[in-house]
């Protein structure tokens, strides 16, 4: 194949084709997950932006508390009880006492 004739342009040519009909097919999938309307739900493949509820990892809700000064109390009562407990705050601003997983049934009932 000669230069002159144009075909040196068709493997090219054919890459950015497939390249921006890869793009297309990409972007319109990306659009039917954000145009989601009022009323409708989210695919479930968003749901990890909805609300949802927090994740502490290896540790669970013991108690939640509006003072802080409250849960701190309820820290100390546990820290006696030899459990060991810390907080933090949830996106209400209340203040959540957190334990390991398997002392929550034990926490919860000193806690009461």
């Amino acid at each position: 194949m000669a230069p002159e004739n144009g075909w040196y342009l068709i493997g090219p040519l054919i890459a950015v084709g497939l390249v921006g009909f890869l793009g297309v097919i990409f972007w319109r999938m990306g659009l039917q997950w954000t145009s989601a309307r009022d009323g409708e739900s989210a695919p479930d493949g968003l749901a990890i932006f909805g609300e949802r509820e927090p994740d502490y990892g290896l540790l669970r809700p013991a108690a939640i508390a509006a003072d802080p000064e409250v849960a701190d109390e309820i820290r100390r009562r546990l820290g006696d009880a030899g459990i060991r407990a810390t907080q933090t705050r949830d996106r209400d601003g209340r203040t959540v006492v957190l334990v390991f997983a398997d002392q929550v049934e034990e926490a919860r009932r000193l806690v009461l």
